[in-house]
């Protein structure tokens, strides 16, 4: 499926308000693909609040991608309800577009202009922003990234990683309320993957971002959400809480075939080796301190 160029982030003519407001309600929508493919995503409600880094963690074919297309309107609820900031996307799409900034998985069907400047400043100038302040807009868009050295380049021959931040600063370049990503550390290599995340936490604390996240890279779950959903095959939401909570549910992870991190894995040997190990840590930093304690006896 070709996605839309249309897909802009935000203006700047909104403010940003802290606060519990919803910003993304998905409830048992489903959807049929012509081959017959039957998503259902039932079971608990999928809500996103403002200012919340939500993660959606399922196998293939479990309506990960699914999800987030009915959160963008490129897909219309067959049954269901599926509300973004307050209207149905599918219908309402023009009305929230400028809101909302998105980095799909096949991040070459993004990436369209002769430069990686221009890619950047392809919102703004279809926005009708002043030609002066469009090229301001992606060169903050680029530095924000640690791209503005890609500024000339041809997105085509750009690496993987490259494109995704590309992509990435043409989705933030207008400031948005809303940020989606299919598998957005697909192609990074760890230091650009900890250099994304600690972006999305520092966008999170100064903009008030909300970001919803599709990733099988379970690893960084814990260091980038706050909040965890769990699909299992046919699209059904068996388990949500933070990633702590979610993590602790051995049975319905081994049900959505996720394996948990390699922390967890790594704490669940050492207890079953010695009853007095701690209890699973799932950052390096919680980790440590830890085993830091167990060594003391603490």
């Amino acid at each position: 499926m070709t996605t839309p160029r249309s897909y802009p982030a935000t203006g700047h003519d909104h403010a940003h308000t802290h606060g519990c407001e919803t910003v993304v309600r998905v409830s048992c929508v489903k959807h049929a693909y012509e081959d017959g493919t039957q998503v259902d995503l039932c079971g608990l409600e999928f809500t996103a609040d403002k200012s919340s880094r939500v993660a959606i963690l399922g196998p293939n074919g479990s309506g990960k991608t699914t999800l987030l297309f009915h959160v963008l309107g490129l897909l219309a609820a067959q049954e269901g309800e599926v509300e973004v900031f307050g209207v149905d996307p599918a219908r309402d799409w023009a009305a929230i577009r400028r809101r909302i900034g998105v980095v799909l998985q096949n991040v070459d069907e993004q990436l369209i202009s002769p430069t990686v400047f221009d890619d950047v400043a392809f919102s703004p100038r279809q926005y009708g922003v002043p030609e002066a302040e469009a090229g301001r807009l992606a060169r903050e868009a680029l530095d924000l990234l640690g791209i503005a050295e890609l500024a000339g380049r041809v997105p085509h021959n750009l690496s993987g990683g490259e494109k995704r931040k590309v992509a990435l600063a043409g989705a933030l370049v207008m400031d948005p309320d809303l940020l989606v990503l299919d598998e957005p550390f697909e192609g990074l290599d760890p230091s650009s993957r900890a250099d994304l995340i600690e972006l999305l936490h520092r966008l999170t604390d100064e903009r008030g971002l909300t970001t919803v996240m599709s990733t099988h890279d379970i690893d960084t779950v814990p260091e980038f959400a706050d909040f965890a959903y769990v699909l299992q095959p046919g699209g059904r939401i068996a388990l949500k809480g933070t990633p702590a909570e979610v993590f602790a549910a051995a049975d319905a992870m081994k049900a959505s075939n996720i394996r948990p991190p390699v922390l967890a894995e790594l704490f669940a040997a050492l207890r079953a080796a010695d009853p007095s190990a701690p209890a699973p840590a799932l950052t390096v930093t919680e980790a440590a301190d830890a085993i830091e304690r167990w060594k003391r006896g603490a």
